[in-house]
């Protein structure tokens, strides 16, 4: 995956959400990733489905903060995302259940 951007990768994210694990859902995800490959990006759950923008969303759920690298890395299980946020790597902001349902959301990413 190291040849995927994190833009590329975000892009993504919509054919690969489990549609019954959002079902009901309807939440707004921020992620805010420095380094290189950073940037902005924010994931919309609702209907059954996904979609991502690219900058801040005015007012998301969850704001995710992290490097671009971990945060390719926790996504697609190469780095487990419990000891990052131990380790300080990874801050969340807002409703702390939303991100850990991430998981659940895209399966097929691990």
């Amino acid at each position: 995956m190291s040849d995927l951007s994190i833009g590329d990768f975000f892009r993504s994210l919509p054919d690969k959400i489990d549609a019954e694990a959002a079902e009901g859902l309807d939440a707004v995800y921020q992620f805010d990733l420095s380094g290189p490959g950073g940037g902005q990006y924010h994931l919309i759950v609702k209907d059954n489905s996904c979609r991502v923008g690219e900058g801040t969303h005015p007012s998301p759920h969850v704001t995710i903060a992290m490097s671009g690298q971990d945060c390719l890395r926790v996504l697609t299980g190469q780095l487990d995302g419990s000891a990052v946020f131990t380790s300080g790597r990874l801050r969340i902001d807002g409703d702390l259940s939303l991100a850990i349902h991430l998981k659940i959301l895209f399966p097929t990413l691990h």
